[in-house]
This record gives structure tokens, C-alpha cells and sequence, in this order.
């Protein structure tokens, strides 16, 4: 998993069924590592399915690697949490600042830039058609890349049911 925004709602939500099966690049870890990190899964574990969970900022910055895994015939499935901004910045900002500044982009279609490279391209229409997607995704033989609209403004009620974390004293 990838660093942004997602990362709190994987670490949050995502329950593992085996030791060493999520892996979360976490501290000041730099953004990119999702889909480099999941093809060393995948040529360490080829027996395995393996996710990378990215944002869209992260994944632009090592997207060039999809030709690796098609190169290399190693089938993983990227699963873009796509907010079209610095997710966790903005996230930030709102909560300290009420506003936000210079944290929003505009992104390619990732289904065509899925296919330039000779992968699959999936786009979330809606919450309901994840689950058929990610199914038919990790089913494929070749890279999946799967596009996913999120809205930054579950982030703020995510922090509203998370709470102030505090460590005791």
C-alpha cells in the first residue's frame, strides 16, 4: 500500500487473514513504492494474488513500472484510489485550516493508459461493481489497473469516527 490518503483507510479498514500479506509503507515513506513494492511481491510470491493499493499521485510517479510487470509476465492487480488531488494534504489542510491550497490535478484516463501498456483497464462506476472488478481482475494472467473514484470528503468522517489519537502518558 502505497502512501496518501488510502493508506489511513487501509490501515483502518483492511483486516489481514495472514501475517506479512499487507504491507504499508509507512513513516517518512515516500510516495510511488505501491506498484515496484508489488511486483518484488509478485517475483517473491508468484503463487499469490497481489494488490498494489495506490492513490493517483502515487501511482503517476512509478507508473512507468506496468511495462516491467507486462514485461515480465507477472499479473498484479493496481487498484487506484483516484481523488484527482494530494489526498492526505488536503485532508490535513481541511482539518487545520478549513481550506485547502494547490493539492488538486487533473489526471489521464488511466483505462487507455492501462491499455497503452498492453494491461487491462477497469473503471469504478459505482461502490456496488468493486467487488465484480477486483474478482475479474485477479483472475486475469496480465496486469490489471483499476480506476476508483473516491471522494476526499469521506476522509473528514473518517477522522470524525477515528477520533483524536492520543498515546497515554
Amino acid at each position: 500500500c502505497d502512501v496518501g490518503a488510502h493508506k489511513m483507510w487501509m490501515a483502518r479498514m483492511f483486516r489481514c487473514e495472514y501475517p506479512n500479506t499487507c504491507i504499508i509503507s509507512n513513516g517518512f515513506a515516500s510516495m510511488g513504492i505501491a506498484v515496484p513494492g508489488a511486483i518484488a511481491a509478485k517475483l517473491v510470491h508468484p503463487e499469490r494474488n497481489v494488490v498494489a493499493v495506490t492513490g493517483d499521485a502515487g501511482f503517476m510517479m512509478n507508473s512507468q513500472e506496468i511495462e516491467t510487470a507486462i514485461r515480465c509476465k507477472l499479473p498484479i492487480v493496481i487498484l487506484i484510489w483516484n481523488d484527482s488531488s494530494y489526498g492526505l494534504i488536503e485532508w490535513k489542510q481541511m482539518n487545520q485550516f478549513q481550506r485547502t491550497s494547490n493539492v488538486r490535478f487533473s489526471n489521464p484516463d488511466f483505462v487507455t493508459y492501462a491499455e497503452a501498456f498492453g494491461a487491462k483497464g477497469y473503471r469504478v462506476e459505482s461502490t456496488a461493481d468493486l467487488p465484480t472488478i477486483l474478482k475479474e481482475a485477479l483472475a486475469n494472467d496480465t496486469v490489471s489497473i483499476i480506476d476508483c473514484p473516491v471522494d476526499y470528503r469521506e476522509n473528514i468522517k473518517l477522522t470524525e469516527q477515528m477520533g483524536t489519537l492520543v498515546c497515554p502518558t
